[in-house]
């Protein structure tokens, strides 16, 4: 049996006592809560754009959305014009 701890015990323990959730479903819960917000700005950038384009938003639109957008993440993002935006998705 290892003894190892895992790195957000202290977490998964709080989701267990106040969610429905099990140990293994919340250590899961965790996992994908920080690989969704470990995600890099430059990667997030291309998904929202393409999520957005596929939803009929044009880029006059999404640069501004996406640009707000990265301030929430967990990570703070660099602060990035819109020709930065635009040349992530564009090259």
């Amino acid at each position: 049996m290892s003894t190892a701890r895992h790195p957000f015990e202290d977490l998964i323990g709080h989701l267990t006592r106040t969610t429905p959730l099990g140990p293994g479903e919340a250590a899961r819960v965790v996992a994908d809560v920080l690989a969704y917000f470990g995600e890099p700005a430059e990667d997030f950038v291309r998904r929202r754009h393409g999520e957005l384009q596929s939803k009929g938003f044009t880029n006059d639109e999404i640069f501004p959305r996406i640009s707000a957008e990265l301030s929430g993440r967990r990570v703070a993002a660099p602060e990035l014009s819109l020709r930065q935006l635009r040349r992530i998705v564009y090259g």
